[in-house]
This record gives C-alpha cells, sequence and structure tokens, in this order.
C-alpha cells in the first residue's frame, strides 16, 4: 500500500485527540497534586460551613430568624430577610494585642479602613461559599477557575450547543506559546467559557437542566437578615475562627494552582510534541512516535476520526441521511415524541 503523507489536519487529531489526553492520564506528580487538592475540598468545605452557621447564628439568633419571617409574611413592605450563602467575617486587632470580637459591631472608620499604621483594626474578609465565590477575600472577584477544577472531568468533552467544553481553557489562555505572553481575547475563548458555564449551570438561569451549581449551592445556604448586599452584613468571629475559614479559602486557591501546574506540563509536552510532528512527512513517522511513548494508533484512528475526536464511519453518515428524509408527523406522533421528551427532562 502507498505510504500516507502527513499534513497539518492529520497532525492536529495525533496531538489533540490521541497524545493529549493519554498524557493527562499518565500518573506524575503534578496530576497527582491535583488529584489530592481536589479529593479534600469538599468534606473541608463541609466542615468550614458549619463553622460559618455556628458564628452566624449567634449573630442572628434562630429567634431574630423567626421574628423576621413573621414581619415578613405579616406586612407586604416589609422585606428584610433571605438567602444567602456568602458573608463578611471578622474580629478586632489592636496594637496590644488581638481583642475577641463577636457581636458583629465595631467603629465604621475602622471596618474598612487601609491604614497598616491604624493602632486599632477590624480585619475582615468576604468568605463566599458557592461554587463561582471569590478565593482572595474580595466581594468582587467572582472566578470560574475552582469550578472548572473542581468539576474537570465532568467538564472534560462534554459538548454544549455545539461548542465543546474544555475545563482547562482559562489556563491555556495565560499560558499562551508557553513564552510568558498571554493570548489575546478571543470569540473561541468566550464560547468556550458560555459553554463551560452552561454545561457547570452556573448560567442559564432555572431552565438549564444542569445542577452541578445549584446542587452544590443549595449546600450552602441560610436565612439572613438585613438589606441585600452582603457587605452590609458585617458578622464578628474570633482570631481562631477566622484562622480555620483563611485555611478552607485558601485550599481552594491550592486547588487553582494545582490545576494550573499540572496543565502546565502538558502543555510543555505538547509543544514538544508539536514540534517533532510537524517534521514528520509520512503518517506512519506519527505513528511511530506514539508508539514510543506506549500509545498504540493506527492509521485507520486518524483517518476515521475527526479534529473533535468523533469517530465518524459510513453508517453514521447513512443514519444521519435517513432522519433527514419522511419528517412529516401525524398529530399523534408529535404528541407521543413531546411525552418522551418529558420524560426525559423529568430525569435530568
Amino acid at each position: 500500500m502507498a505510504r500516507i503523507r502527513n499534513n497539518q489536519g492529520h497532525r492536529n487529531k495525533i496531538l489533540n485527540v490521541f497524545m493529549r489526553p493519554y498524557l493527562e492520564q499518565e500518573h506524575t506528580q503534578e496530576k497527582e497534586a491535583f488529584d489530592q487538592a481536589r479529593e479534600i475540598i469538599k468534606p473541608l468545605q463541609d466542615k468550614t460551613w458549619q463553622l460559618a452557621k455556628e458564628i452566624v447564628s449567634r449573630h442572628y439568633t434562630p429567634e431574630d430568624i423567626k421574628m423576621a419571617y413573621h414581619l415578613q409574611n405579616k406586612f407586604d413592605n416589609v422585606n428584610t430577610i433571605a438567602k444567602d450563602s456568602c458573608f463578611h467575617f471578622g474580629y478586632m486587632q489592636n496594637k496590644d494585642g488581638v481583642v475577641t470580637k463577636r457581636d458583629g459591631e465595631c467603629d465604621d472608620e475602622l471596618r474598612h479602613g487601609e491604614d497598616e499604621d491604624a493602632e486599632d483594626k477590624y480585619i475582615t474578609k468576604h468568605f463566599d461559599f458557592r461554587l463561582d465565590g471569590n478565593i482572595n477575600g474580595n466581594e468582587s472577584s467572582r472566578t470560574n477557575d475552582f469550578a472548572y477544577a473542581y468539576f474537570r472531568d465532568e467538564l472534560k468533552g462534554k459538548v454544549n450547543k455545539g461548542e465543546k467544553c474544555n475545563p482547562d481553557i482559562n489556563i491555556e489562555q495565560k499560558w499562551g506559546n508557553g513564552s510568558g505572553e498571554e493570548n489575546q481575547s478571543n470569540p473561541h475563548w468566550t464560547q468556550v467559557e458560555h459553554a463551560n458555564s452552561r454545561e457547570l449551570g452556573l448560567s442559564g438561569g432555572r431552565n438549564n437542566p444542569t445542577c452541578y451549581a445549584r446542587e452544590w449551592n443549595n449546600d450552602y445556604e441560610l436565612d439572613l437578615i438585613g438589606r441585600e448586599y452582603c457587605r452590609d452584613r458585617q458578622i464578628g468571629c474570633d482570631q481562631k475562627e477566622f484562622a480555620i475559614l483563611m485555611t478552607w479559602q485558601q485550599a481552594k486557591q491550592k486547588l487553582i494552582m494545582a490545576h494550573t501546574k499540572w496543565i502546565e506540563t502538558i502543555l510543555e509536552q505538547c509543544k514538544v510534541l508539536k514540534v517533532g510532528l510537524r517534521d514528520h512527512v509520512y503518517l506512519e513517522q506519527s505513528i511511530d512516535m506514539a508508539k514510543k511513548m506506549g500509545l498504540t494508533i493506527s492509521e485507520t484512528d486518524i483517518l476515521a476520526t475527526t479534529s473533535r475526536g468523533i469517530v465518524v464511519s459510513n453508517q453514521d453518515i447513512l443514519n444521519h441521511l435517513a432522519s433527514l428524509k419522511n419528517k412529516t408527523q401525524t398529530r399523534e406522533q408529535k404528541i407521543l415524541a413531546r411525552q418522551i421528551y418529558d420524560q426525559q427532562q423529568a430525569k435530568i
């Protein structure tokens, strides 16, 4: 048989469809660190949430919550209580040491002051237990990076509204070509971000059938009294409690860092492989390199696979053609199709 000449399409398939997934399955120190960081985060969050509930219940007692609901249900113009998942916790610190402050009340000038030379200051940070909550104590710094790391397996390979999800997209964007210069913002990045958010349920509202975010967030809700913005609710805790909250927040950061470091090693390896594949004139040369890596693929695997890793057969094409014919349906067929659809949606 004639030797098959290589081309850019073949090289891209070999690298992205076969070699990169193979590299991602290898047991390396970086992958082990990522797996460990991901494994501990949910139990740690649950434990920290119990502490947060204790702190909040001291400030908003069960009796207070009951009375607030009573007033809200009694008067149409009262809207004072709602469920929330994020809080400003803090404690008072002065030049002589730490003063335990559990009632949440302190001087407004100290509460948000940034004067490092102040003799007394209120140490406060924002703690958000939602899936896309901040990881740095800043209320306005919500991020999807934690969600992408924790639900990486659930996102990988999924296609949402025609766009392939990619939990590593933000890392790839910042890594660029490995030279230290980030990729510029582009439509592909935006589309993948939207696909990721829809797949995780971070966007799309209640009509979104995926529920990773909804199920996560529902586990971390408390009744809180006050106005809409959680910055208006400063809740006091002691220094030890604050340190525990910080440990949990830092664990979220460590998961993101472990995810980033692992994927950067994959990207570095892919960069080297890409250079090698570029020099291969014939397809068999690339297949031989894959074999030496421990990856067994054939010419048929490459030729029958799209750039997205989907295997296309003649039967698939014929089935698709058949689906485009005889599309007229009776009223009964339409009703039956709708019933089947509703049943499938109910199971999601």
